[in-house]
This record gives C-alpha cells, sequence and structure tokens, in this order.
C-alpha cells in the first residue's frame, strides 16, 4: 500500500515477499534472443466518451450539484439507468479531457458511501442514478462533485456525466466510467478457480502484509480509525485451521506495513520507527529488540536477500537502507542508498528486489530503476523504465529462457502487470503485459519458478504461467473481494494486498476486510 494512505485516510487505504517476490532462479545470460518489444501505453489509456449527456467545454458547466434536473439526459437510456440495481460497491473514472482525469469509489446499499464519505444525495432507482459526495480541499472550502447516470453498456456498468462545484459554484464538468467492484461479470480467462482452506480474521486495522515461517502466519496491519496497526500471529501449524496467538504493537508506532523474517529474526517495516527487530525464537512471542536505524524515520516495505536486507524509507530522506543480516538479530547498517529524481517531485522508493548483484526498486514516480550493489558503498544506476503518471510499487525478477526478466506493477487506478526484459538494464525493453479492468489496480507478486501469483486488490488473486514470459497465461484465481463485507469500503485500495508462497502447498493471502485467507496452491 502507497505510503500516502496514512496521509490522505482511509477512504483511498524462505522465498516470499514484503510487498515484493521472489524467484528460485539465478542472473540470466541472455542467451537466447530477445522477445519482440511492444508499445508502452501507460496505466492511464484515454477513451474518448460519447455521452449525449456531456458538456461541448468541460469549462463552462451548464449542470449543478444540488439540482438532479439540471443535466440535460434528453439522449440518455433512463430505462436502463432506472433498472440499475441500488446495491454494491463501484470504481469509477472521472474524465475531464484526455489529459485531466482522476478515480473515485462509491457504495450502493445500506451503507452508501461516495469519496469515502456519506453522500450528500444519493437517489438511485426508477427515478434515474443521482449522486453527490463532498472532499474539503482547506479548512473553510468545500468541493462537490455531482454524478448522473446515462447509459449501462453492460450488466454491472454505468456510465454517465459529472459536475464539480467549488463552494457551491459549478467549474468543471465531465464524464464518468464505473464498473462494480465483484466479478460476476468477468469474461471467462480460463483460469481455474483456487479452493480457500480457510479464512481468518485480522482483529486489528487495515491488514496489509504477511509472512510465514515456523509454522506462524506474521500479519501487519495499519491503522483504521480508531483501531491502531500492529502484529498479529497465527498458528498456522494447520492451514485449514489458523489460530490467532497474540498481538503486538509498540506505544505510538502502529504504522506497519511490511515483514519479513530470517532466522530467529522478524522485521517489521514501521512507519514510525523505522526497521522494528523481533526475537522469534519462540514463534508464538515475539520480543521486541530494537528498532534501527533510530529516531523518527518511515520505512514502508523491506526485503532480505541473503544475508542483505534492504528497507525502503520513503521519509525524510527517500532512501534505501541496506542492512548485514549475517547474524540476524542484530543488523548492521552498511549504507543509505538514493537514486537521483527531479527535485520538484515526491519520489521515494516504496519497494525493491534483489536479484544477483542488482537492486531493482520501485521507485514511484521516477519509475523502476536498477542498480548495481555489489559494492555496498557505491550502488550506480544501470537503468531505468519510466512512463509519464508512473507510480511504480512492487516486482519480481527471475531467469526465464535465459534472459532477466521483471514483473512489475504500479498502485493507481489501471495500474496492471507488466513484463519487462532487463537482461540489458541500460536497455529495459516492454515485452508483454496483462490488464484488467481500467478502475482497478495491482498490487504485489510473487515469483516461484516460471509461476506467478498475483494480489491484484479487487481482481483478486491471480496465477499466471510465464513461461513464455511475452504472453502470461492465467491459470489459477481468486476471487477475495466481498463488497457486502462489513468492512469493505468504496476505496480503491481494497481486496488482495499481500502475498506468500511459502512452499508447503498453499498460499497465504491477506484480503484488507476478510483479514488472512489461505488457499490451495494450484
Amino acid at each position: 500500500m502507497t505510503s500516502l494512505l496514512r496521509f490522505v485516510g482511509t477512504g483511498l487505504f524462505a522465498c516470499a515477499l514484503s510487498l515484493s517476490g521472489c524467484s528460485d532462479s539465478g542472473p540470466g545470460d541472455g542467451t537466447m534472443d530477445p522477445p519482440e518489444p511492444i508499445a508502452e501505453l501507460t496505466d492511464y489509456v484515454d477513451v474518448v466518451p460519447t455521452e449525449p449527456c456531456m458538456d461541448a467545454n468541460s469549462l463552462e458547466p451548464r449542470a449543478n450539484c444540488t439540482d438532479p434536473s439540471s443535466f440535460d439526459l434528453s439522449g440518455c437510456d433512463l430505462a436502463a439507468v432506472g433498472a440499475l440495481e441500488p446495491s454494491g460497491i463501484y470504481q469509477a473514472t472521472f474524465r475531464y479531457s484526455a489529459t485531466s482525469n482522476f478515480s473515485g469509489g462509491f457504495r450502493l446499499d445500506t451503507k452508501p458511501s461516495f469519496l469515502g464519505n456519506a453522500p450528500v444525495l444519493n437517489e438511485v432507482g426508477p427515478q434515474g442514478f443521482f449522486i453527490t459526495g463532498e472532499t474539503y480541499i482547506s479548512d473553510t472550502s468545500v468541493r462537490w462533485y455531482a454524478l448522473a447516470g446515462c447509459r449501462v453498456p453492460e450488466p454491472g456498468r454505468v456510465t454517465g456525466c459529472f459536475v464539480r462545484c467549488t463552494d457551491d459554484v459549478p467549474d468543471r464538468s465531465g464524464t464518468f466510467d464505473a464498473r462494480r467492484m465483484n466479478l460476476a461479470h468477468e469474461e471467462d480467462t480460463g483460469a481455474q478457480p483456487m479452493r480457500l482452506v480457510s479464512e481468518t480474521a485480522v482483529p486489528v486495522g487495515y491488514p496489509v502484509d504477511v509472512y510465514v515461517t515456523k509454522g506462524h502466519a506474521y500479519v501487519v496491519s495499519v491503522p483504521r480509525f480508531p483501531e491502531e496497526g500492529g502484529l498479529s500471529v497465527f498458528n498456522v501449524s494447520d492451514p485449514a485451521h489458523p489460530v490467532f496467538v497474540t498481538r503486538v504493537s509498540l506505544p505510538k508506532d502502529t504504522y506497519w506495513n511490511g515483514v519479513w523474517a530470517k532466522g530467529d529474526a522478524l522485521y517489521v517495516a514501521s512507519g514510525n520507527s523505522g526497521l522494528a527487530v523481533f526475537d522469534i525464537t519462540n514463534p508464538a512471542d515475539p520480543q521486541y529488540l530494537r528498532s534501527l536505524p533510530g529516531g523518527a524515520i518511515n520505512v514502508h516495505t523491506v526485503f532480505v536477500d541473503g544475508d542483505r536486507l534492504y528497507a525502503m524509507s520513503p521519509y525524510p530522506n527517500a532512501e534505501t537502507l541496506l542492512f548485514d543480516v549475517a547474524s540476524p538479530l542484530e543488523p548492521r547498517l552498511l549504507s543509505r542508498i538514493t537514486v537521483p529524481h527531479e527535485e520538484d517531485t515526491t519520489s521515494y522508493p516504496h519497494d525493491a528486489f534483489a536479484y544477483g548483484d542488482r537492486l531493482y526498486v520501485n521507485h514511484t514516480s521516477t519509475g523502476y530503476v536498477v542498480l548495481d550493489v555489489k559494492r555496498p558503498d557505491v550502488t550506480p544506476v544501470l537503468g531505468t523504465y519510466a512512463f509519464s503518471g508512473q507510480f511504480s510499487h512492487a516486482n519480481a525478477v527471475g531467469t526465464i529462457n535465459g534472459r532477466t526478466i521483471a514483473f512489475e506493477g504500479g498502485e493507481r487506478v489501471g495500474a496492471h502487470l507488466r513484463v519487462l526484459d532487463v537482461t540489458d538494464p541500460a536497455n529495459i525493453r516492454l515485452i508483454g503485459e496483462v490488464r484488467k479492468r481500467p478502475q482497478t489496480s495491482i498490487h504485489n507478486m510473487v515469483l516461484k519458478g516460471t509461476k506467478l501469483y498475483v494480489a491484484w486488490y479487487h481482481e483478486g488473486v491471480r496465477v499466471f504461467d510465464v513461461a513464455d514470459p511475452a504472453h502470461p497465461k492465467e491459470v489459477a484465481a481468486f476471487d477475495s473481494f466481498q463488497e457486502a463485507h462489513p468492512r469493505s469500503t468504496d476505496s480503491l485500495y481494497q481486496g488482495a494486498i499481500g502475498i506468500r508462497v511459502p512452499g508447503d502447498g498453499h498460499v497465504y493471502v491477506v484480503d484488507m476486510s476478510r483479514g488472512l485467507l489461505v488457499l490451495k496452491d494450484p
């Protein structure tokens, strides 16, 4: 989950991953012919709308935010709109123009919401589809967004027009395309359904990551007001019947977003105190030892590779901390790695994957960056893959058909799976991709041999055969998102978020509403 969630709130919020992936293979030698590159279309692909209710000029809106009749719906299919079921959670893309858009969600049921708050207006039924939500852009200024449904192109989808009003004055208009987030209407991908072995609620916060070792699953959570975050420990010696063991937190330190283990050490990425180190000699009773490197520092994710631990820190210095963990309970700071980026951006390392002598860093808006880390004190940039609007978030790297292949994904509306040939980091090439609904976002992934496991938020868990990396084939799937779950919200960040494949025949998944899910490995 993006580190920015802790500031903007929940209306938006061994071989495994700490919000990363793993591979069983060694670095490639580039002996096979490289696959042909494909064009980069970015995450958001603009579709020119044809809604009859749209304004000729988005800067001159005709409708207002208080009167549904102010929308001109004369050319709309109002019968279809009026028959829309007034329930479910939707994610929508809102378009002002080809270069200006945003996303948001709304919920239509007994607990309606829009943009994370109770709607100002909610009229969905035979009379039509009208929703108005509000946000505060300052202590004294309020902005409303009013939606009017116009068409139902397919089941579970509604399109129409909207107007934006700032302090009651209409100042912008556009079109929207919203899809219901259950998967009842997805086209058949040929994937086999994965079997749910067990489901266990996580007692606090939003669960976001999991690590499995010593017969126990360690689940970390970020706060969900008024609940704090922290660490929840489950005995999974019988994966069909996980047993909650204990919960761990520290005073004023509960924004815990990533977790990893090595030997008797458990490492937690804390948004408050950096790298929190626990002794799990007794796996049911983690004992806090220390936080590194000391002081107030935000560590968002962790990744362990052999005797090295990489801790990605968005704040205060946008750096990756490299520790020596040859003595797992006594990490020793070796260096602080920074990636050059534009001074006027807020780019930071969100996650990383170590493979061979290289570190593959998801550096948010700077892009996907490859570093040489043979020497901890000298880490030159070898190459970068970047595109407009990027928010690089997670990746996994392995050797397939003699070439070094990276699987990368962002975290934003439309973010999806990219397959990159990184054999020559100075010439990174896009060779394949998998897109899901344009209103959703991918999250994390694990690579085991030629099988890629993906936690894809609302799209659930997806498993791909990547033996032919340019053409990933979906072979298994599990729909984890439940729109009727009492802890589900209208946020983009809902559903399957964390994933581990420890090799015991099971896939361990963290769903932000449902908690810890154990699936049979297909």
